[in-house]
């Protein structure tokens, strides 16, 4: 089995060529990010549920996850295992060991509302991660400044976070809605 990383939800944004939502997972422990390209009803239930918003009826996440509670059943963590070209794959893990398929964007939106772990794949993290430049956009790491990386320490680390944060300070909630 893959090694897994845990994946913070850095934010969800507008692509701007395609205005396709983008949700953005950051490695806990680490400098690489994951842009996943999501659906508009999918984009909004992320954003509610790490903004803590309720919306006036429960949306279909907020169902699911109430299903599996009546079934006893709590979601323990969602695992990204594998992307293939701009898919990405998931699996939502209950607590009970019980694994079921998911596209990745409905298992952020249920771990968002349960705040359980996001893990990915080495196999994901090697395909689709990238760091961020100077100017706040995501690329390819190259070999060279992997190793620069590891030499800057926790000032590289906190300019880094510092310039994500400025990149996701113009995110709005209504940037989903139709």
């Amino acid at each position: 089995m893959q090694r897994e990383h845990l994946m913070e939800i850095a934010g969800v944004r507008l692509d701007v060529p395609s205005s396709q939502p983008v949700v953005v997972l950051r490695e806990a422990a680490g400098r690489r990010h994951v842009p996943i390209w999501v659906g508009t009803n999918e984009a909004t239930s992320i954003v509610f549920a790490v903004q803590g918003i309720e919306p006036p009826r429960p949306l279909t996440h907020d169902l699911l996850l109430e299903v599996a509670k009546a079934f006893g059943r709590n979601l323990e963590k969602v695992r990204i295992h594998t992307v293939e070209g701009t898919v990405f794959h998931a699996a939502l893990v209950f607590d009970d060991g019980s694994v079921v398929d998911s596209r990745a964007s409905d298992a952020i939106a249920l771990a968002a509302r349960v705040d359980c772990p996001v893990l990915c794949s080495d196999g994901v993290l090697e395909a689709a991660g990238l760091v961020m430049t100077g100017d706040g956009e995501l690329r390819e790491e190259r070999p060279e400044e992997a190793d620069a990386a590891g030499r800057t320490g926790a000032d590289g680390a906190e300019q880094e976070v510092r310039q994500f944060r400025d990149f996701l300070d113009t995110i709005d909630p209504e940037d989903f809605l139709k």
